[in-house]
């Protein structure tokens, strides 16, 4: 596989992400949710501290610790990914890689430079004061270097429902399939995990030969 044609892939998702997450910064506060499609497919705005599907790590200096243990995941994929080319790696595997890289990547970009980029936005039901959506580069911004959070939207509440009272210990409890609310980023991650797990023996098959 061509270097330019990996580029151009991980290009696309980049842009893709942050195109979301800045119209989502831009234009909801957080907490707000607007149906996309009926009750299955929601975008809702939620901030977290850089790790995937809002996992959160050690308050402030866990935040420096994975935003700089992020960066230095990306770049070594970087020399990762162009080992892979020139090794001719299997190019399904090698665009799986990609997705990974561009995951890594999109995230990474929300930890190092969100905090300078956006000022504070907050729901105004809670505080009083200020504006309700966040603005960017007017030079009040919310964080610093590293100090970034990153955004997230995508929400699939595909099951809602009370679970039956016979069933022992969560019987009559409420119960929603899929609860994390994610972004571009983490299922371009996702995908190329799940991707490879599945088909490893085809992307590997030189490998397990020998």
């Amino acid at each position: 596989m061509k270097a330019r044609n990996l580029f151009f892939i991980i290009l696309a998702v980049i842009v893709a992400d942050q195109a979301l997450k800045f119209y989502i910064k831009l234009n909801y506060i957080p907490g707000q949710e607007r149906a996309v499609l009926g009750h299955w497919f929601n975008l809702h705005f939620v901030e977290n501290e850089g790790m995937a599907w809002g996992w959160k790590f050690g308050g402030a200096v866990g935040k420096i610790i994975l935003t700089l243990f992020r960066l230095v995941a990306v770049i070594w994929g970087t020399f990762l990914l162009k080992d892979f080319i020139k090794k001719g790696y299997h190019k399904g595997f090698i665009v799986c890689a990609g997705l990974i890289y561009a995951g890594a990547l999109g995230n990474l970009i929300d930890s190092l430079f969100y905090g300078m980029i956006f000022d504070v936005s907050f729901n105004t039901m809670t505080f009083e004061g200020g504006h309700m959506v966040a603005k960017a580069f007017t030079g009040h911004s919310y964080g610093t270097f590293l100090h970034g959070k990153v955004v997230d939207m995508l929400y699939f509440p595909l099951i809602n429902t009370t679970l039956p009272n016979w069933i022992p210990v969560w019987g009559g409890q409420q119960f929603e399939f899929f609860q994390p609310v994610f972004n571009i980023a983490d299922a371009a991650i996702s995908v190329g995990v799940i991707v490879i797990l599945l088909f490893q023996n085809i992307f590997f098959k030189k490998a397990l030969n020998q």
